[in-house]
């Protein structure tokens, strides 16, 4: 019980403390132990895409041992997942200029590593695909939702058609000064707006950090408690 419960509160509260009151602290004393946070903070981050890995796994395992709906696609992300941690870890041994060349005699000498190859050509053509795919369905759940049944759902209808076609040519063609209104929208009434989100935001994450520090929010220590 102390080790899963009252150790975690402690060190959460201890260490939550003293990172705020180092802030203020303006000593060399205190920078250090700042730089030494944050040295801490990468090897647990290390640990947890670990955690994060071996979940993954077990989760594509299991989809792929039950034979559920598209366990295909489980197939693909467990072999790219373990290609990619191969050619990462590896990728000095089979650079272009090393063993593709005697292979294949039409690639040329290069620095460029398999990951990078991979991620240039296989992972972000993809996450284009799918953000493109997103934008189109983005753009129809917009044309479903926006309806005039109040001023402000008028008022954002507008606001979006103006901004829609002010950053494409045809709204260019029929006003010139199109751009520069969709530019002032941006630029004030939007920024003001993100700012007024942006510091709820801000006020929201300063609120669930004390309760984290003082032992109130206890949900990241599992248990649905």
């Amino acid at each position: 019980m102390f080790l899963r419960r009252t150790l975690p509160l402690l060190v959460s509260a201890i260490f939550g403390i003293a990172l705020i009151l180092q802030f203020f602290v303006p000593h060399p004393a205190s920078k250090s132990f700042y730089n030494m946070m944050l040295d801490w903070l990468i090897i647990v981050s290390a640990f947890t895409y670990l955690i994060a890995v071996q979940s993954t796994v077990e989760l594509h395992f299991t989809k792929i041992k039950r034979k559920v709906e598209g366990w295909q696609y489980s197939i693909i992300v467990l072999v790219s997942l373990f290609v990619t941690a191969l050619l990462g870890v590896l990728g000095g041994a089979f650079m272009p200029t090393t063993l593709w060349m005697k292979i294949f005699h039409s690639v040329k000498p290069t620095d460029t590593t398999p990951l990078m190859y991979t991620y240039l050509y296989m992972q972000m053509p993809m996450q284009s695909t799918i953000f493109s795919l997103l934008a189109f369905y983005m753009a129809s759940a917009a044309f479903r939702s926006f309806r005039a049944r109040s001023f402000d759902a008028t008022l954002l209808l507008v606001t979006a058609g103006i901004v829609t076609l002010g950053r494409v040519p045809l709204g260019e063609f029929i006003y010139k000064g199109l751009p520069d209104v969709v530019e002032w929208i941006l630029k004030y009434p939007n920024m003001a707006a993100q700012r007024g989100i942006l510091i709820g935001v801000q006020l929201g994450i300063i609120a669930t950090s004390i309760k984290i520090i003082l032992g109130i929010e206890r949900k990241y220590l599992g248990g649905g408690k």
